[in-house]
């Protein structure tokens, strides 16, 4: 069974809607981008666009890996989907992917977000 937050990253996804959480102690907002499972925890590969990261404020847009577990005062928010250039490295965030917005996924997600 998934955490509520799993679902609302979930949602999020398929709406195509920004989030933003409290990460590490940090404000972040984001876009996820493949959601699923590693070692039996819930994990994102999230687009970050502001806030913070661990190292400071965000200078540029960065990818990152996000325990949901971790994951706290998450909100879907309203405004522009962000998806970066193109990701040239193959993901290794999310081992068992469930969605990912990317609908020529070379992951083989369960589910598929309808278009």
């Amino acid at each position: 069974m998934s955490s509520s937050a799993y679902e609302q990253i979930a949602e999020a996804m398929r709406t195509r809607k920004p989030m933003a959480c409290v990460y590490d102690g940090r404000e972040r907002a984001f876009c996820p981008i493949v959601l699923g499972h590693s070692q039996g925890q819930e994990k994102a590969l999230v687009y970050q666009f502001a806030g913070s990261t661990s190292k400071g404020p965000l200078v540029a847009p960065e990818w990152k890996c996000f325990f949901v577990s971790k994951m706290h005062t998450i909100e879907i928010r309203h405004g522009t989907w962000r998806s970066g250039d193109l990701h040239r490295k193959p993901q290794s965030c999310v081992e068992i992917v469930d969605l990912d917005v990317n609908p020529s996924s070379p992951y083989s997600p369960a589910r598929r977000i309808d278009q």
